[in-house]
């Protein structure tokens, strides 16, 4: 057998003869020629055989391979003859490794949503969702480096929790020997007693969410990053937030430009992605909600301390080439740990960032409640058990201070960069409202 070698490392052998490893991802040909489309998990190459290059029974036996065969397959590396920058296999042997017991379910022609989710595990193997997910790929690596280059330290934080942050209406409970506890919705408490320790701090794993939701940005379970940074305020997480965006969407460009490209993306729309990002007041974007949105709209009219739903984030991004931050929501709709504005009562020093194209907010957060009395009002006005956040109220009575942050989903990240319809072919194996399978 000749060298071993990636797809991926195929334009460095130009000459030479190789072996690809890999399955057959397509197939068609005539008397004289097959064209074989092998993919390895790296890439697809075209391994053209001619009938003068190989036995008789070489050429038979690869006229009747059945899609999805593993094999390897050895030949010359060319160029493509007629595509710049793009090479193929000239054929010259082939082994059958593996043969499908069943015709392979997924074929070129088209297929519904529902059967494709229903055989998620072999969509994957498919040329968009593959693309789609090394763009995944690519943003996780990017976030990691991110924090890295910038002296965050790792915190992971814990899956099952005993608090109720926000009341169990979208937490998942389980029993927890004896007791109740909870899926986590969010590392952000966690995060805050990493910021007093070691001042720049991030968590990254999966978090969930049991809202009874169907629509095209929600998820049950979904991959949350979340900094957070002691001594900073609201202006200082938009700072951090703007920069890290552009920071990953530059990151996603650099490496992997050819799948956006599979994938029909307008990589100019990216490449607008450019700081400053505008920031909006909460009173503002209202007004630029109600000015944009359709005199047919049949949405209830958004009116002054109303949170946005997904067409008033459209509407309101609609007008700009790169994120939005809205900034001060009114407190009453933000939780209970966001810092108040000292110039208005009425308002929370938080922020949602807005992706354009109508993909809605993927970050949110803001500075934190920092004054103890303060944050047990708040606690007690949200009917919370406050036995539960013991070790949270610590946080403040020994040695409080000024701290913020944000959680960003790398679902909605991941479906904006791609320009998906909808967040699920984000995540290998999604879970929604009623998706445990498989």
């Amino acid at each position: 057998m000749a060298q071993v070698i990636p797809s991926s490392e195929i334009s460095k052998h130009v000459d030479e003869e190789v072996t690809l490893q890999g399955w057959l991802y397509n197939r068609r040909g005539s008397k004289k020629l097959h064209f074989l489309e092998v993919r390895d998990g790296f890439g697809i190459i075209q391994c053209v055989m001619s009938k003068n290059a190989v036995d008789e029974a070489t050429f038979a036996a690869a006229g009747e391979l059945a899609q999805e065969t593993s094999l390897h397959i050895t030949g010359t590396v060319t160029a493509h003859p007629k595509k710049e920058g793009v090479y193929e296999l000239k054929a010259t042997g082939l082994e059958v490794v593996g043969v499908p017991t069943d015709p392979y379910p997924i074929t070129p022609k088209e297929h519904g949503v529902e059967f494709l989710m229903d055989h998620r595990h072999l969509w994957l193997r498919s040329k968009r969702q593959h693309a789609v997910l090394r763009v995944r790929h690519a943003v996780v690596r990017a976030v990691r480096e991110y924090f890295d280059e910038h002296d965050f330290t790792l915190i992971d934080a814990p899956i099952f929790t005993p608090n109720a942050v926000e009341g169990t209406s979208t937490l998942f409970e389980t029993e927890y020997h004896g007791q109740s506890a909870y899926l986590t919705q969010s590392g952000q408490l966690y995060m805050e007693a990493g910021a007093a320790a070691f001042g720049k701090v991030y968590c990254f794993g999966p978090t969930f969410r049991a809202e009874k939701s169907k629509t095209r940005r929600h998820l049950q379970e979904f991959w949350m990053v979340e900094p957070e940074v002691a001594f900073m305020d609201l202006d200082g997480v938009m700072d951090l937030a703007e920069d890290f965006v552009c920071y990953v969407v530059a990151r996603v460009l650099e490496t992997r430009r050819a799948d956006l490209e599979i994938l029909e993306r307008d990589i100019s729309a990216l490449e607008a992605v450019q700081k400053p990002f505008p920031r909006i007041h909460y009173t503002d974007a209202v007004a630029q909600i109600q000015k944009a949105r359709p005199e047919d709209s049949e949405a209830p009219p958004l009116e002054w301390g109303s949170d946005f739903g997904g067409e008033d984030e459209t509407l309101l991004s609609q007008g700009y080439d790169r994120p939005v931050m809205v900034h001060r929501y009114p407190a009453a709709v933000k939780a209970f740990y966001m810092k108040r504005d000292p110039g208005d009562d009425r308002l929370a020093l938080g922020v949602d960032m807005l992706a354009p194209e109508g993909y809605g907010e993927i970050i949110g957060g803001g500075q934190r409640e920092s004054d103890l009395e303060v944050l047990d009002a708040a606690i007690a006005h949200h009917g919370l058990p406050p036995e539960a956040f013991g070790w949270y109220r610590d946080l403040r009575r020994f040695g409080t201070f000024p701290h913020g942050g944000f959680g960003m989903g790398i679902e909605r990240m991941v479906a904006w960069l791609c320009k998906l319809p909808h967040v699920r072919e984000t995540i290998p194996f999604p879970r929604m409202l009623n998706r445990l399978s498989p």
